[in-house]
């Protein structure tokens, strides 16, 4: 009687990876992903997030900011509690420079100069967690500046820079909204049509740059967005 092969080895689950932009003993910067939660959420299928993949391999790696699930880009972590009050107040007293990129419907117009829209913006109550314009709300105001234009068989399409100087929810996405632009693929704020123009919302936080708390060495990080020819 011959003895059975033995079962084959499981393959080993790949570690998920994390993006490196910049990795000093006090601060990192990782390139989240779009579809990639910041934190856990709620729900065992909502436990797999940026800062619980940082910690796998930074036990002390703690969140400072957030950039929503849908939204891909650079996202700073603190090494520390120390690190994580340092930088929370960078980002509160805005000495944060913030720069996005994003693909909208539309075309927009190409200028030398930053364009503005300040609108201030409320919770859209009965839609939470949606957002809305709303003379009551908050101000907010963000910087904009049109990069290039293209159309295909959706329709037109503009390649914008985005400065947010403020940090409401969703204000990027309410604010281009607002003015007849809204960002392609957003499944919040755009409707089937709008949605099925990409397989994901365009929206890229691109570039980051800060004071570092500790070294006083002024820090300009970027990462181009992949839905942008290079």
């Amino acid at each position: 009687m011959t003895t059975p092969p033995p079962f084959p080895a499981a393959e080993p689950v790949a570690e998920p990876t994390v993006d490196v932009v910049h990795e000093d003993p006090f601060l990192l910067v990782l390139d989240k992903p779009a579809g990639l939660l910041c934190v856990p959420g709620r729900g065992e299928d909502k436990q797999d997030c940026l800062s619980a993949r940082a910690m796998r391999r930074w036990p002390d790696a703690l969140i400072v900011h957030r950039l929503d699930m849908g939204t891909s880009g650079l996202v700073v972590m603190a090494r520390g509690i120390e690190m994580q009050r340092a930088l929370s107040a960078a980002f509160a007293e805005r000495r944060v420079h913030k720069r996005y990129e994003a693909i909208v419907d539309g075309t927009m117009p190409m200028r030398d100069d930053w364009c503005s829209i300040d609108a201030p913006l409320a919770a859209d109550w009965p839609r939470r967690p949606l957002q809305k314009v709303d003379p009551a709300g908050k101000p907010s105001l963000t910087r904009w500046k049109a990069v290039s234009s293209s159309s295909d068989q959706g329709g037109a399409s503009t390649h914008v820079l985005l400065e947010p100087l403020t940090g409401r929810s969703h204000q990027l996405r309410v604010h281009l909204l607002s003015i007849g632009h809204p960002i392609l693929g957003d499944a919040l704020y755009g409707d089937a049509a709008l949605q099925a123009r990409a397989p994901r919302l365009l929206l890229h936080a691109s570039e980051l740059g800060f004071v570092h708390p500790v070294t006083q060495q002024a820090l300009r990080l970027r990462r181009a967005p992949d839905f942008v020819p290079a």
